[in-house]
């Protein structure tokens, strides 16, 4: 029965994606939905995006283990990221009218500032599409009794056809119907997870006192600053979240779009808090790892109402990676492919923008059978490369002083910072150690060019 639902639910996704192809003759149709979204759709989206495998079955299963620390970056930390991003960031993109992130570093540093900051995009999005993929993988594994394994190429071959067909536009239609079936799903688990427990008030007293500190034993300020950091300011250049903004009809939508997904997501986002303290009260094991919302669920609620709820994580999880994919496609397709192309017709561009989506498919498939867990690679996503183009939009998007050079040095310094902080050295607070590499390569190199450009006029 949970197998034919999910089945049928899928069948649905793959019909409204279908419906929106036939609304797309150019990228940008793909791409940003032809610059179409209200205030509603953008809010809705945004969210929905935001709101995915990481956040219902990585945090649960994260907060199931090492208690209330790890609701840091889930919902608190993601969603001041959100509301940052639309008093900061996005009005002020929407407003050039530009495709991609990587837009943005063309018209304010120029062509070879583009394509270093489309590369170093790229492999965040392919990387938080891993994660996804994970957790759409898990849902199929426990619903249909399929090996994780088979349940992973299951889940990349859906993916890759689901953002195919649809691009941008299908899933923001689809994002509002999902948010709807995430929202009951996560209400209907609640009472089940109250009824086992006899209640709310028995319920809270389930929950371990330890699993309630926020700072983990040991932990120096610098990791604490540091855990915050990257979910807040990791995520501001994310191409997935950014697309939505610069498909809003307007600036001002963009902006106001922005804030109501943040305040969506802190609301929200507190359901999976709530699984991940009680749930190991009721004897539900925190060592299955992701697994363990999809066994929580299973067991407190019947068939037909587990059958709700799998299609709320399912739902969630679709709108995140196939985001992932649309913004490696864009960044591929506006940033690399048309400065090779330069003359390329709207229609081959979309043809390139929907061949650079299966090979980013392929590509997140890849990473996702590297045996991380779906918390991790969303960590990994948010730190790796993020902090040059941090420095860079921020700075950029405020005042004319650096250019070339010094967005490229911010890129690189904030590269080279995370691989020796994180990869090499294994330094606490490397991601804030990437930011400010990444804000003194900018500084020094945009000084260094002011007082060359001084002499020569001298």
């Amino acid at each position: 029965m949970i197998l034919a639902a999910l089945i049928l639910y899928i069948l649905v996704q793959l019909g409204i994606a279908l419906w929106a192809s036939r609304k797309m003759s150019t990228h940008t149709d793909y791409l940003v939905a032809g610059r179409r979204l209200g205030f509603w759709a953008v809010g809705i989206s945004v969210f929905a995006t935001w709101f995915g495998g990481e956040t219902i079955m990585g945090s649960t299963a994260t907060i199931a283990d090492e208690g209330l620390g790890g609701a840091r970056a889930e919902p608190v930390g993601y969603a001041i990221c959100l509301i940052v991003a639309a008093l900061f960031v996005a009005g002020q993109l929407r407003a050039k009218g530009y495709l991609t992130l990587a837009d943005f570093f063309r018209d304010r540093f120029g062509p070879r500032a583009e394509i270093a900051s489309a590369c170093v995009s790229i492999p965040t999005s392919i990387i938080w599409a891993a994660a996804q993929l994970l957790a759409l993988a898990s849902i199929i594994a426990v619903a249909s009794d399929l090996p994780v394994e088979w349940a992973l190429v299951g889940a990349s071959l859906l993916v890759i056809c689901y953002t195919l067909l649809g691009g941008l536009l299908g899933d923001v239609v689809t994002d509002i119907l999902q948010s709807a079936i995430v929202l009951i799903g996560l209400i209907v688990l609640t009472f089940a997870l109250f009824g086992r427990a006899g209640g709310f008030d028995e319920a809270m007293a389930l929950i371990d006192p330890s699993q309630l500190v926020l700072i983990a034993p040991g932990e120096s300020w610098l990791e604490r600053l540091d855990a915050f950091a990257i979910p807040i300011l990791g995520s501001i250049v994310a191409q997935e979240m950014i697309a939505r903004f610069l498909g809003s009809k307007s600036a001002k939508i963009a902006v106001r779009g922005g804030l109501m997904a943040g305040g969506l997501y802190l609301v929200v986002g507190f359901f999976p808090v709530l699984f991940g303290l009680v749930g190991p009260g009721l004897g539900f094991d925190p060592a299955a790892g992701d697994l363990f919302l999809p066994n929580l669920a299973m067991d407190l609620l019947p068939s037909a109402l587990f059958v709700v709820f799998a299609g709320a994580l399912f739902s969630a999880v679709l709108s995140t990676v196939d985001s992932a994919l649309l913004a490696v496609s864009g960044l591929a397709t506006e940033n690399l492919y048309s400065r090779v192309r330069t003359k390329a017709s709207p229609e081959e561009k979309l043809l390139a923008a929907r061949g650079f989506t299966v090979v980013a498919g392929v590509m997140a498939y890849v990473v996702a059978t590297t045996g991380e867990t779906i918390y991790g690679l969303v960590e990994l996503a948010s730190s790796l490369g993020s902090a040059g183009l941090l420095v860079s939009l921020l700075i950029g998007i405020r005042s004319r002083f650096g250019g070339e050079w010094s967005a490229l040095a911010a890129l690189a310094s904030g590269l080279m910072a995370i691989w020796l902080g994180d990869f090499v050295f294994e330094i606490p607070g490397a991601f804030l150690f990437s930011i400010l590499a990444a804000l003194a390569g900018y500084v020094l190199v945009g000084l260094a060019s002011m007082a060359i450009q001084r002499q020569a006029q001298a």
